[in-house]
């Protein structure tokens, strides 16, 4: 890498998830084909609520946010990538190198917020459900997602102003295809102590929180489901709750695995594991959503039907 007075880096070289061309050609195809799925399945969901009056209530109004979250949380990463192939490189600047940092840490954060918020919302529903109108007015609603956006913002921030002080070296190869803050804090030849132990302390605190609140939320659904009479009602209760408990599970079992220790240990586990919940869980969100829900495929049926209808008048 190019340093002028020990300044910041010119560039860093991505050199992706394949050392050889032929499974470069394999992944590049792979994501390609998993980034389309993720913007059309996300898009028709948002879609969908959008043009459904039935679905204009808190559960689905969060649900269209987390889709518009997993769409820019795709498109911070993958399109690079797909660009670098196409074109024959591997190089992204540090200036695009840092803004992804803070957009990846933004949308990584926002989505783990999104899904407490959520199981808030299946709480009120499950276990105060004459109240759930009056506790769930869209004015919270609004602030809940507003505040999840406060704080992620300023996380990404602090995260990406502590990586703007380091000093990078010679050495500029990232094994990943995207700048992931772990594999680019281990090129800096700078101390990265304090990197290290905000991402332990704040990093640590902005995802055990979320995580926690999903984990009470569901001790208390689970605790108020047990008194219901009939195992019917149990599982009608319930049910409402499988597509989120799915989503939950895919992405905090990836993610807590992944930054939960120093940067120093970061290991090609850990980079499959974060392509997973990177591309892999924005993409099946939609299908998990839309196949467990009656409403969204109703929704989707009737928006389908809507625009077949429209394209049969118009030829």
């Amino acid at each position: 890498m190019v340093r002028e007075n020990q300044s910041t880096a010119i560039e860093f070289l991505l050199l992706g998830l394949a050392g050889q061309s032929k499974e470069e050609e394999v992944i590049f195809g792979m994501f390609l084909w998993m980034y389309l799925v993720t913007v059309c399945g996300n898009f028709l969901i948002i879609l969908a609520i959008s043009c459904d009056p039935h679905l204009h209530t808190p559960m689905y109004f969060f649900l269209a946010n987390l889709s518009s979250v997993d769409i820019c949380f795709s498109s911070v990463t993958v399109p690079k990538a797909l660009v670098n192939h196409v074109l024959g490189s591997k190089s992204i600047s540090y200036t695009e190198c840092m803004i992804q940092i803070y957009f990846f840490i933004t949308f990584i954060n926002m989505d783990g917020f999104l899904l407490s918020v959520m199981a808030y919302d299946r709480y009120v529903a499950i276990c105060h459900p004459l109240h759930y109108t009056m506790m769930m007015r869209p004015r919270l609603c609004v602030l809940l997602v507003a505040i999840s956006w406060a704080i992620t913002n300023l996380h990404a921030l602090l995260h990406t102003l502590l990586m703007v002080r380091l000093t990078f070296c010679s050495h500029n190869a990232v094994h990943h295809f995207f700048c992931d803050p772990y594999p680019i804090l281990k090129l800096s030849c700078s101390d990265t102590f304090i990197n290290d132990i905000t991402a332990f302390t704040v990093g640590g605190l902005t995802s055990i929180t979320p995580f926690t609140c999903i984990t009470v939320s569901y001790g208390y659904i689970l605790s108020n489901v047990l008194k219901f009479p009939s195992i019917q009602g149990i599982r009608k209760a319930l049910s409402t709750c499988g597509s989120h408990l799915t989503v939950v599970s895919l992405f905090y079992g990836a993610i807590l695995g992944v930054y939960m220790h120093p940067s120093s240990t970061y290991s090609v586990q850990d980079t499959v594991a974060t392509a997973f919940f990177t591309v892999v869980t924005p993409m099946v969100n939609p299908f998990i959503y839309s196949l467990r829900n009656r409403d969204v495929k109703g929704a989707l049926r009737k928006l389908i039907c809507r625009r077949l209808t429209s394209s049969r008048f118009y030829n």
